[in-house]
């Protein structure tokens, strides 16, 4: 009988390494399979990925207001169909009011060119002494006050050209609003699910990072609420008193002024590019009086953002207010729109986790500093 151990070992050795390697094998077969399904459930949702985050961040960023009406009137299905209407109007009636002036605008010139009371006056002779395009422009400005429809005749082929890329460009934007409305409703069902959807979060994020992931998640839903008080509703309060100051001045189209002032503001260039010419027209064009007092009244819209949107940005929040500006304004340039709650969140994030890792040494299990927010619910 034979005692060496070598023997007895090997068949061990042996039996041990095809079970390793079926575990292997079954280990990477689960992989492929979860990530070929990962694969076509992005696919099938990469259409609506944009109208599904518009959603969640409307959600996100109008529950409080969601909660509190739904306690004053004492039903959340009425108040959830009381803010989706609310936010509706917001987006229809100012693009209302633009298009009905731009329509106006447009039969009123063509009534202009049938009748041919369109009369051009002659170009100032200074405009001759421009630079580079000085002659250009005189004697295309001479033509047209000399015989419109000649001119009209030679720039017919570039004037289609660029009739069909800004009818496209309108297309464009017309699918961008209504994928945005259809936001507007989606937002408006998820209230009704709001407290489910609420624990899912926490538990993906407890899942993914404990306790951290779920700080992280209450830091951007903070971050998503302060930016829609900040910047939104700076912006559409700037953009509301545009239109009353307006309107009351009898300035013309001051809907259509208001909605491109809200656009500006809210992607962070300024209601300066449009209330300029507003000014200078008002001094050229009425008396020294409501002049005066249209201007004063709407310097202020020029300052009004830069006094609260720092103030509403930051607060509550332990990420510096630098930090939560640079990534609204990174965001809105990189990603438009929908970057400008994205930006200010990746950024969060990123800082918190950038002060953990440099305090891992002092207190390697310390959380990461997060606001007192409560998640989503």
């Amino acid at each position: 009988m034979d005692d060496d151990p070598s023997r007895t070992s090997a068949p061990r050795e042996g039996s041990a390494g095809p079970v390793s390697i079926e575990a292997k094998i079954t280990d990477i077969a689960r992989i492929g399979i979860v990530g070929l399904l990962a694969y076509w459930a992005l696919t099938l949702i990469a259409p609506f990925a944009i109208i599904l985050l518009w959603a969640a961040i409307l959600a996100v960023a109008l529950f409080p207001a969601y909660a509190r009406l739904g306690a004053i009137i004492g039903s959340r299905r009425l108040a959830a169909f009381l803010i989706t209407i609310v936010c509706l109007a917001v987006i229809v009636a100012p693009l209302a009011a633009f298009a009905i002036s731009f329509a106006e605008g447009i039969q009123a010139l063509l009534a202009r060119l049938g009748d041919g009371s369109l009369a051009i006056p002659e170009p100032p002779r200074g405009v001759r002494d421009w630079p580079v395009i000085g002659e250009r422009v005189h004697a295309a400005w001479s033509m047209a006050s000399g015989n419109l429809e000649a001119l009209l005749s030679k720039l017919e082929p570039a004037l289609m050209q660029a009739g069909s890329k800004v009818l496209g460009k309108v297309a464009s934007i017309g699918a961008e609003v209504l994928s945005f409305v259809v936001s507007v409703l989606i937002a408006g069902f998820l209230f009704g699910s709001a407290e489910k959807l609420a624990q899912m979060a926490q538990r993906l994020a407890n899942r993914i990072g404990g306790e951290r992931g779920v700080g992280f998640l209450r830091l951007a839903t903070a971050t998503i609420r302060n930016v829609a008080r900040g910047v939104i509703g700076v912006a559409l309060l700037q953009a509301f008193l545009c239109a009353l100051v307006l309107s009351f001045f009898n300035v013309p189209a001051p809907g259509a002024i208001a909605f491109i002032v809200l656009i500006l503001c809210i992607i962070q260039i300024g209601p300066a590019l449009v209330l300029l010419p507003v000014i200078i027209w008002a001094w050229v064009t009425m008396d020294f009086g409501p002049a005066l007092l249209l201007t004063l009244l709407l310097i202020p819209l020029f300052v009004i953002d830069n006094v609260m949107k720092p103030i509403l940005v930051a607060r509550g929040l332990s990420t510096p207010t630098l930090i939560i500006l640079l990534g609204v304004l990174g965001g809105t340039l990189s990603y438009g729109l929908i970057g400008l709650f994205l930006g200010p969140i990746v950024l969060s994030v990123v800082h918190d986790l950038l002060m953990v890792w440099m305090r891992a040494d002092a207190a390697p299990t310390s959380s990461p500093e997060t606001p007192q927010t409560s998640p989503p619910q």
